[in-house]
């Protein structure tokens, strides 16, 4: 069953992270002002009390910005899967939109860190022919999904689908063909080897 964060239309289906994503990343946000501000922050206060002003001022003007950009984020996060490509959208001050056409995709895979664990949401990770070698990074990445499962599979159904040719591909009887040729080289240099 698609759960709330996908919205059918027509050949085309519109994913949306789930809500709890921004919980994340307010965690996240928490969780870098718990580590990475406080521990320097509170005796900064307590020993040059009057640097407290700036510092307050200064660690406002990027608290407060990243926690706007947060909502923005969010909302900026659409998943388009068309008949023949899945498109990615993404960005609140730089916007990133990517089209990845279904021939090329090789590997969709799902991960889940600790804190997404807690809060039921997965990534689901795109990576296609030629890009994936150039970069670690996935090509797309759908954030926030609440049934990974369905949707890595609704992503591998349309593979089949949108190119029952893909592009060239042998067929069964070229792969036995291939295959036949294949041992026949290695005969080959067997016997110069040998």
């Amino acid at each position: 069953m698609i759960k709330r964060n996908t919205i059918s239309e027509g050949l085309m289906r519109v994913l949306r992270p789930s809500r709890r994503l921004m919980t994340l990343y307010f965690l996240y946000l928490l969780i870098g002002i718990l580590v990475g501000i406080l521990p320097w922050y509170i005796p900064l206060v307590i020993f040059v009390p009057e640097l407290t002003s700036l510092l307050t001022i200064l660690i406002l003007a990027v608290v407060v910005p990243l926690a706007l950009w947060i909502p923005g984020y969010y909302n900026s996060l659409v998943y388009e899967l068309r008949e023949r490509e899945l498109e990615t959208r993404e960005g609140v001050w730089f916007r990133k939109i990517s089209i990845i056409p279904y021939s090329r995709i090789t590997n969709v895979d799902i991960v889940q860190g600790p804190l997404s664990r807690l809060l039921k949401i997965h990534t689901i990770k795109v990576q296609t022919a030629g890009y994936s070698g150039q970069t670690r990074r996935a090509e797309a990445r759908l954030l926030g999904m609440e049934n990974p499962e369905e949707v890595k599979e609704m992503i591998l159904s349309k593979i089949g689908v949108a190119c029952p040719e893909a592009e060239g591909a042998p067929g069964g009887e070229d792969l036995g063909d291939l295959l036949r040729e294949v041992r026949r080289i290695r005969e080959l240099l067997e016997s110069h080897l040998s």
